[in-house]
């Protein structure tokens, strides 16, 4: 038997620098110091490669670059080349699926983006569009590196560049560790999804020092972009956690509800729920009065597997409920109006926080089922001059692009513009339903007698009685339950409790549906 001293030179030389490789990488994956690690923790941060581990399935991760250092000189960093040059590339599975990864090092230089950080990015990101896998981003970075100078913004401008490129052809999901400030913050918002974690994630373009130096405002930086802020009033993030634990299980959690990619379907699971199960308790859940309030989620848990669904933009424009279920193990989109937020009435941000949820799912092969109990518009003065013309029709132009399978259920009211905009038979839904509380009109009924039947009104012995009856009147011609379906705007009145039943034997018959926009480079959408 051949000793390790008998062994060839030549071995003795590969086996002492496989050694030393391995002494390297050691020092790759510690990270800069125990100092440094010591400071992330106090900020109740986990380390970079700890988030991957939550992230992806044990033990699956596979690193690119791991030995990558930077070659900038001057300004300090020439004693500086730690491995990874802050940011940690490569990929794994989630739920047995490939998911591409990269996460921001705080520990090195801040996290700070530089050249060959950048570059490292740009790898990874080309990767995961031609691999046809999601992308996603643990940011936790100080932004552009200062003393890079314009090698760092170019970098930048390299991952908008793909950021855009790969946008509805692989899911993308940034989520924010720590703090994005500036041009970086570019990128989340380019993205599908952003989560954020309370405390300590931040985002905004200027600081609190520049807010305050240039017009004199004082805010915290939680104040000015955490994540509630940006969960409640910005919509900026669509999801926001309390920990960086729960955080990365509902990324695994959403990532169970997307396809690999825009040629594939999101991934079926068995489901344990009965397909016929009726639903009596929405005669319960629904007044048949179109005026008082109710919760429409009880609505959604009634009708969907399980009652489980992930709601997108939980809390910023409440009026609109957007979320993503299962209906008989089938991943489907929903768009609800909410009565028990400003009556389910459609504005400025219920109207684009609604648009992107449409094109996401149409982007995604991901069918639409969309819930109307919609009074109409907000009116007032601020709608106006905001712009709810433009913003609204952003939801129209949305639901007119899509060709995924669309199915729209009116409950109770549906009256003007919102009507039309929330998926009717006119746009192109697929199929269109209606219980038998429903009312679809141009208006209300009091306001439609009131400009019909004005001098009528005004010319009787009691404009009240006469009122009420126009009114009376008018529900029963031209608001009764039937009308629309008499006429093929609804393909059918169904009973509620079957609501269920109906929506996944219409899922799948559409389920190959094929639908062919018009040749074009792109449609130009309303901003």
């Amino acid at each position: 038997m051949t000793t390790l001293d008998d062994a060839p030179a030549e071995t003795n030389e590969a086996r002492g620098r496989a050694a030393e490789l391995h002494r390297i990488r050691e020092r790759a994956f510690a990270g800069p110091s125990e100092r440094a690690t010591a400071a992330q923790k106090a900020k109740g941060k986990l380390t970079a490669r700890e988030r991957i581990g939550l992230l992806l399935d044990e033990g699956s991760f596979h690193e690119v670059e791991t030995l990558r250092r930077h070659r900038a000189t001057g300004f300090g960093l020439e004693g500086k080349k730690p491995y990874t040059d802050g940011v940690i590339t490569g990929w794994g599975t989630v739920h047995g699926r490939t998911v591409f990864v990269y996460a921001h090092d705080f520990r090195i230089f801040g996290g700070a983006l530089g050249e060959a950080h950048a570059t490292k990015i740009h790898k990874i990101m080309d990767m995961a569009i031609s691999a046809g896998a999601p992308l996603v981003s643990l940011n936790d970075g100080a932004g552009a590196r200062i003393q890079e100078g314009v090698s760092a913004l170019a970098g930048y401008g390299g991952i908008f560049q793909r950021n855009t490129r790969a946008s509805g052809v692989i899911p993308q999901i940034s989520v924010m560790l720590g703090p994005c400030a500036g041009g970086a913050a570019y990128s989340p918002a380019l993205t599908d999804f952003v989560f954020m974690v309370r405390e300590t994630s931040q985002m905004f373009i200027t600081g609190p020092d520049v807010v305050r130096a240039v017009t004199g405002e004082e805010i915290s930086q939680n104040g000015l972009g955490g994540a509630d802020v940006h969960a409640e009033t910005s919509g900026v993030a669509h999801f926001a956690y309390d920990d960086e634990v729960t955080c990365l299980e509902e990324v695994r959690y959403l990532l169970s509800m997307l396809p690999q990619n825009n040629r594939e379907n999101p991934p079926p699971v068995e489901s344990q729920d009965p397909a016929d199960r009726r639903g009596d308790v929405l005669f319960d859940l629904v007044p048949a009065d179109g005026n008082r309030p109710y919760d429409m989620h009880k609505v959604i848990e009634e009708i969907v597997d399980d009652g489980d669904f992930l709601e997108v933009h939980e809390r910023w424009a409440r009026n609109i409920i957007c979320a993503l279920a299962r209906f008989d193990g089938q991943v489907v989109g929903i768009i609800a109006n909410q009565p028990s937020t400003l009556a389910g009435v459609l504005d400025i941000e219920a109207s684009e926080k609604a648009a992107r949820f449409v094109q996401m799912c149409d982007a995604f092969n991901i069918p639409i089922v969309t819930l109307l109990d919609v009074p109409g518009f907000l009116p007032g003065v601020s709608q106006e001059h905001g712009g709810i013309i433009r913003h609204g029709a952003k939801l129209l132009y949305a639901y007119c692009n899509a060709t995924v399978p669309r199915i729209s259920i009116v409950l109770r009211k549906a009256y003007g513009g919102a009507y039309i905009v929330m998926d009717s038979q006119s746009i192109g839904a697929d199929l269109t339903y209606a219980w038998p509380t429903n009312e679809i009109a141009v208006m209300g009924a009091e306001g439609a007698a009131n400009v019909i039947f004005r001098k009528q009104i005004a010319e009787a012995d009691d404009p009240d009685a006469e009122r009420a009856l126009m009114v009376k009147q008018y529900k029963a011609e031209l608001m009764h339950p039937y009308y629309a379906a008499e006429r093929g705007l609804v393909d059918d009145v169904i009973d509620p409790a079957q609501t269920r039943e109906v929506l996944i034997r219409s899922l799948a018959m559409l389920r190959t549906k094929h639908a062919d926009l018009p040749s074009r480079k792109h449609g130009n959408p309303p901003q």
